[in-house]
């Protein structure tokens, strides 16, 4: 019997299996696909998901393979720098390709000993009063404390629960794939240049080695966006809105996706969880959607671990709903948003004026752009110090760098005054006695995902602070 089942091996899946068996549980990863896919959704990390990657120790692995760019004109594709002093130790997007991400972090699970099952796919589920059971093709059965479905936006764990999906079907389609072009660079900039004047929904750019990555809007909505367009369709598109299909050939993949928004309407249900897309999805501008799995991973790993291993609060496991559903409802009307802006008709373009005149404004700059990157998300822990709730940011001390301590997982109490105590708490939190000049606080308890779930010195305020996240004292 497994502690935890993970039904689906995407970012989000090896995400949440690492931070389970960072913990010590015993959990199986189930992915439907025997290989990895070579589909390019997703381009990057944003800012808050590589500060999650230096929290675990993985950055270095991401920063060689990837390539920073600039946070500015992500928003609708309005083109404006980035702001200056942006609240993080990472202020850039890393560009790393989907394909990519999902290696490092499937790597990053089975150094852990996370047992990975490919090929294998989930069609049934029931649970008890002491765990779940997961019904396979094969029919095979597997035994768990808990389950977790993180297998995408068509999700069968969440069918199978017969949680509701409410949201808004797709209005629009977009066509893309990879391929080789017989035009050149210089055609393939010209047109760029002057077809995105107005249609932001179009690109083409080079993966280098002659491989271009093409998107173009499609024609219609198709019922089945699981049946994949044409080389002739993606031909025929190309014509349309760029005059010109460059040449294009030898198609890698080709794949189409719409602007749906859709929302779970509960994270849990009994000993079943949903993440990722799983329990959201939205349009993909911005750039937010793999990001937003990957956090919903690491606010989830912690706690569900934590309920595993016996010392949970009673009410640790259902924070988990109530942080991450009020964020992702964030995400999908800021991308709604992003898509109207996006339109071609006279008014969706006149607010895109106003709009760009607005975020000529520092402030409203970056406040955007804390939205996409997701390093402005506060948790509501209630009344207290301005840090509460937040995240903290890499910050140097004379020890050395806050994310350096934590690599494994469990809270952290940073001690500027040397008085503080986690004694009855210290197989769950370290106590760090250090100071920074970056930060304006006497202590700080954060939380495995580096939220601030506590700020001062007052010692009795801290032991109330500790039950809550971390359990009953122990001796």
């Amino acid at each position: 019997m497994y502690d935890v089942i993970v039904v689906g091996g995407g970012p989000t899946g090896m995400m949440l299996a690492a931070e389970l068996r960072l913990q010590g549980v015993r959990v199986v990863v189930l992915e439907r696909d025997a290989e990895p896919t070579k589909v390019v959704r997703a381009l990057g990390l944003h800012a808050r998901s590589v500060e999650v990657m230096d929290q675990r120790g993985l950055l270095e692995r991401f920063l060689e393979l990837g390539r920073q760019y600039p946070v500015g004109g992500f928003f609708a594709g309005i083109d404006m720098p980035a702001p200056e002093r942006l609240d993080t130790a990472h202020p850039y997007v890393l560009g790393i390709q989907q394909p990519t991400i999902d290696r490092l972090l499937t790597e990053h699970a089975a150094e852990l000993g996370v047992e990975i099952r490919r090929g294998v796919e989930a069609v049934g589920l029931s649970q008890d009063e002491d765990g779940v059971t997961v019904e396979l093709a094969d029919s095979t059965r597997l035994r768990s404390r808990y389950a977790v479905g993180c297998d995408g936006g068509r999700s069968t764990v969440r069918k199978l629960l017969g949680v509701g999906f409410p949201g808004e079907p797709s209005r629009i389609e977009t066509l893309i794939g990879e391929m080789e072009l017989t035009a050149s660079p210089d055609e393939v900039a010209t047109v760029m240049a002057e077809v995105r004047k107005t249609q932001k929904r179009f690109g083409v750019g080079t993966f280098g080695e002659g491989v271009y990555r093409v998107v173009v809007p499609a024609e219609g909505v198709t019922e089945d966006r699981g049946v994949p367009p044409t080389f002739d369709e993606i031909k025929e598109r190309l014509r349309a809105v760029a005059g010109t299909d460059f040449g294009v050939h030898s198609p890698r993949w080709l794949s189409r996706f719409g602007d749906a928004t859709r929302q779970a309407e509960r994270y849990r249900a009994g000993r079943v969880m949903l993440a990722g897309d799983a329990a959201h999805i939205h349009p993909p501008t911005g750039g937010q959607g793999l990001n937003l799995g990957v956090q919903d991973a690491f606010n989830l790993g912690w706690k569900l671990a934590a309920e595993v291993n016996g010392w949970a609060p009673a009410d640790l496991l259902d924070s988990y709903e109530a942080e991450r559903h009020p964020v992702a409802a964030d995400v999908l009307d800021n991308t709604r948003a992003q898509m109207e802006l996006m339109r071609l008709e006279p008014g969706p373009q006149s607010v895109r004026r106003l709009l760009t005149e607005l975020m000529g404004i520092e402030e409203v700059n970056r406040r955007l752009i804390e939205k996409i990157t997701a390093i402005g998300v506060r948790y509501d822990f209630g009344e207290g110090h301005d840090l509460l709730g937040r995240r903290l940011r890499d910050i140097q001390l004379k020890g050395g760098r806050l994310y350096e301590l934590t690599r494994t997982g469990r809270g952290l109490l940073l001690d500027q005054t040397g008085t503080l105590s986690t004694t009855g708490w210290s197989d769950r939190v370290d106590h760090v006695v250090d100071v920074s000049e970056d930060l304006d606080a006497p202590g700080v308890l954060l939380r495995p995902d580096g939220h601030v779930a506590w700020a001062g010195e007052d010692q009795r305020e801290l032991l109330e602070a500790l039950p809550r996240w971390f359990g009953a004292a122990k001796g």
